[in-house]
């Protein structure tokens, strides 16, 4: 099956969800997951698979064991491509359109330790914030967890403290209800989108 683009009922789908999150309205609408939801998102991963790898898609249903919010469904459908460990490309459709993403998304206390030297030094430090600032002028927004203080060790008038509170380190783009992601073109702007990240995927695999 090739990637023709996500259909109306996608998004239609995952509004629905969010006003009735209950096993009831999943079994009454599943066919439509798997026909509008799932195929396409497979189909959109398997073109992309030569150049960035296999996905891992997600299950729709939250682990609700710990949570207070008990809705059985996730209201989106998300996939990950691995770069390294918890770092690499992901993809996702819901209520609001498309988005895509790039990053680390979490780190054990030794690679961040390690990102957090690299981005303290100056010259690999300075070539991050570069690689960020294209980035962002591109229409990527800088997210992730961040610390409310000061990670131990670091002054909070260092230069690049906003960057060493960061405990992930993602970028996001939002493509929203445009006509692209209802046809095959998204796979092109997905492909170029992800291509502009590689660089400061590089980055974290070389300093985590």
């Amino acid at each position: 099956m090739s990637f023709t683009g996500f259909p109306t009922a996608a998004l239609d789908f995952y509004d629905d969800l969010e006003m009735d999150n209950t096993k009831t309205f999943w079994n009454e609408h599943k066919h439509v997951y798997e026909e509008s939801v799932k195929a396409p998102m497979t189909a959109l991963l398997a073109e992309l698979e030569a150049e960035f790898g296999a996905a891992k898609l997600f299950r729709p249903y939250r682990d609700v064991r710990f949570a207070k919010d008990k809705t059985p469904y996730k209201t989106h459908q998300g996939a990950f491509l691995d770069l390294g460990p918890s770092t690499g490309w992901y993809v996702q459709v819901s209520a609001p359109g498309v988005r895509v993403g790039a990053g680390f998304y979490e780190a054990s206390a030794d690679r961040l330790a390690r990102v957090r030297n690299a981005i303290d030094e100056d010259r690999r430090g300075k070539e991050l914030e570069k690689l960020l600032a294209k980035l962002e002028k591109a229409g990527w927004t800088l997210g992730g967890d961040k610390l409310k203080t000061s990670p131990r060790g670091y002054d909070a008038d260092h230069p690049r403290i906003e960057l060493l509170r960061h405990k992930s380190m993602t970028l996001g783009k939002s493509y929203g209800f445009e006509p692209i992601i209802h046809s095959p073109e998204l796979v092109d702007q997905i492909r170029r989108d992800w291509r502009a990240t590689r660089p400061f995927l590089d980055w974290i695999a070389a300093n985590a």
